[in-house]
């Protein structure tokens, strides 16, 4: 897959939510035109509130405020904030309302998991980062980690086009026909950097496997590291058996994972695949002061991904997910750089000799878990070697 990357951009990484709120509510503040903001979970909460409020502002002084949640990440916003946001003015909707009935229908499980920001098409937002308290998680010691880019340039167009194409998807869909997007010239921000990025999603139309293709094609390229830290790290057959060769074939590869148990089933399910990925010689760490979020990687120093798509099959075969590709070497060293701190001062390598040291149930559970995550995608239809 080509990758489209557009010169000219000003890229500013941003380390969890302690970095990301502020910068994204000086935005919201400055605003002059439009704002537009897509969220997996937006919650009433200590982060929730201050970006609230500086929407609610927004939206007074006659900007147009544009807000979509996904129905089941976001699931009390519509009791919550929504009422207020619509009172100050501003435009909400809700992709696809979550359903009562439990099912593995695909239509259910294809949820909006992006987390992008635009502004007066001048600043943008690509990341993993929900609107959501970073200490908002069961026995919260430490801030969530996780990662986004603030950017500032040419790409801001591709950012805001593909959220409102997806905004107007939600207007006719749902009959809200006051909320429709004026139509207005396709006006590209000039150039104010020198780094190239691109931006690639994952829809269930035309990119089905942008995201997936990009980071393949990246492994398969790769001489000399791949760093990835990845919150939900189940890949498929063609990304494992990838990651797999660029480890036999010499690459160094480091993989940062959840050391905390979120969800018990694809906790485990990922650690059954730890025999093989350290017979292969990756190098397998796992984050310990809280909950890991990220979604990111580094390859070779000059190659680096943020975004909201994790590698497993819900991101990867069924949500609508964003990431950002930078080929830029200082972007990349900057995030490898953080990435290696976090690896050296907040994690624990799981050795070989760590691994045969689980008991035969032990590992037995896990590949139960694997099993039934995979059983769970051919209920939804998504069987085969993906």
């Amino acid at each position: 897959m080509a990758i489209d990357f557009v010169d000219g951009n000003r890229l500013t990484l941003l380390n969890s939510g302690g970095e990301f709120f502020p910068a994204l509510i000086e935005c919201i503040e400055a605003a002059t035109t439009d704002v537009q903001l897509e969220t997996y979970i937006f919650e009433d909460d200590a982060s929730g509130r201050p970006v609230m409020a500086a929407l609610k502002r927004a939206a007074g002084r006659g900007v147009k405020v544009r807000v979509l949640v996904d129905g089941s990440g976001a699931a009390r916003f519509t009791d919550t904030l929504q009422p207020e946001l619509l009172a100050a003015g501003a435009q909400v909707m809700v992709y696809r309302r979550e359903l009562t009935r439990f099912s593995l229908r695909r239509q259910r499980l294809r949820r909006l998991h992006r987390k992008l920001a635009s502004i007066d098409n001048r600043i943008a937002f690509v990341g993993g980062i929900n609107i959501i308290d970073d200490m908002n998680q069961p026995g919260g010691r430490a801030p969530r980690y996780d990662y986004a880019v603030r950017i500032e340039g040419p790409l801001v167009a591709s950012v805001q086009k593909v959220m409102e194409r997806l905004w107007t998807i939600v207007v006719w869909a749902s009959f809200r026909r006051r909320f429709r997007i004026p139509a207005r010239g396709d006006v590209t921000p000039s150039p104010v950097g020198d780094e190239a990025a691109a931006l690639v999603i994952r829809d269930n139309i035309r990119h089905r496997r942008d995201i997936e293709d990009a980071y393949l094609e990246a492994i398969i390229s790769a001489t000399d590291e791949i760093v990835i830290a990845n919150a939900y790290f189940l890949p498929g057959f063609r990304f494992r058996r990838t990651l797999l060769q660029a480890a036999r074939r010499g690459v160094r590869v480091s993989v940062l994972l959840q050391g905390k148990v979120e969800y018990r089933l694809q906790h485990y399910a990922t650690q059954a695949l730890y025999g093989a990925l350290l017979k292969a010689g990756v190098r397998i760490f796992e984050y310990q002061p809280s909950f890991l979020h990220a979604k990111v990687a580094v390859i070779d120093g000059n190659w680096a991904t943020v975004g909201s798509s994790n590698i497993d099959p819900f991101s990867l075969m069924l949500a609508k997910e964003a990431n950002i590709v930078v080929r830029n070497r200082a972007f990349a060293m900057n995030l490898r750089q953080s990435l290696k701190q976090a690896i050296t001062n907040e994690a624990t390598e799981l050795l070989p000799r760590d691994w045969r040291k689980f008991s035969w149930y032990s590992k037995l559970l896990r590949w139960t878990c694997y099993q039934l995550v995979r059983l769970a995608i051919g209920i939804a239809g998504y069987g085969g070697k993906h």
